[in-house]
């Protein structure tokens, strides 16, 4: 016992009343953390009811993942658990979201089954920082768009002005859907394809013509095509040609099937749905009724 009366305890006794083992309380006690009160005759280190509770102080904080030295400086009260634990907080988000990212990578290179050297490039373009991912877009636009002045506004907005916000907390899917856009965004065929489109609208952009017109264009073939589609009308039967005729007149069908398909075909409405998935956007709207109009053109484009 102490003078005042108080009970002494040794470490068996400590260990025995805290379930931690011998081992770990002689550890923490050569380590500064756990001083003993006094030691008895033949030497043994002796422990107060105090030492007790600072054994269960260092316990839990060395459970919220503290290291020794941070418990140290928390027991003798140079730092709070409140400043300590908002920094842990702080770097435990950011492990999170490392981890989040590492397991969304292996999903992907499981489900698509990548060799080494794709793991790599995988992995190394989930780990791309914003301004790293929004630089390969700023590129595929620049290349999409340059030298042609004469190009919808709007249009020309749209693609200049085309963003990648990856989540901090990707899911799979997300990462899967960036590796993919990654890959087209940086594909010299997909982009030569997209300023094709682009080219095909400047050439039919007429001097003056007022912004938005190509857009104007789209919700009016939305306009039209949906209740064709809605009413079951065939894109290669003769129901179709009135809807062709509302919106393209007399033009030379195999002309016009050519600007749409630049505009529209598999790759391209990938583009856009890869865009909605990494962006967690509802999906583009409008897919199948552009995908009626090129059926209808395609069948009739060789008469």
């Amino acid at each position: 016992m102490n003078d005042d009366g108080t009970r002494l305890f040794t470490i068996g006794e400590l260990a025995g009343a805290t379930g931690l083992s011998v081992r770990t309380i002689r550890y923490w006690s050569d380590e500064g953390v756990l001083t003993p009160v006094t030691r008895s005759s033949g030497g043994y280190r002796l422990y107060d009811a105090g030492s007790a509770a600072r054994l269960e102080l260092i316990r839990t904080l060395r459970e919220l993942g503290l290291g020794l030295a941070e418990v140290r400086t928390v027991l003798a009260g140079e730092r709070t658990v409140a400043e300590i634990a908002a920094t842990h907080v702080a770097a435990l988000d950011a492990r999170i979201r490392s981890l989040k990212v590492t397991r969304a990578v292996l999903s992907t290179v499981a489900r698509r089954g990548f060799q080494a050297e794709e793991t790599t490039l995988v992995n190394k373009l989930a780990r791309l920082s914003a301004a790293e991912r929004q630089r390969i877009v700023e590129e595929f636009a620049a290349e999409t768009l340059h030298g042609l002045d004469t190009v919808d506004p709007d249009i020309r907005e749209r693609i200049e002005r085309t963003a990648v916000h990856l989540a901090e907390d990707p899911t799979p899917e997300e990462v899967d859907a960036w590796v993919e856009l990654a890959e087209m965004l940086q594909d010299p065929e997909f982009r030569a394809q997209m300023r094709r489109a682009v080219e095909f609208n400047a050439a039919d952009r007429r001097p003056g013509e007022s912004r938005g017109g190509s857009l104007w264009f789209a919700k009016r073939l939305v306009e039209r095509v949906a209740p064709a589609r809605e009413r079951g009308t065939d894109p290669s039967g003769p129901g179709a040609e009135e809807v062709l005729v509302d919106l393209f007149g007399d033009a030379d069908r195999a002309e016009v099937l050519e600007r749409m398909t630049a505009g529209f075909d598999e790759r391209v409405a990938r583009y856009r749905e890869l865009l909605a998935v990494v962006n967690r956007h509802p999906a583009p709207p409008y897919a199948e009724d552009f995908a009626w109009v090129v059926a209808a053109l395609r069948a009739r484009a060789g008469r």
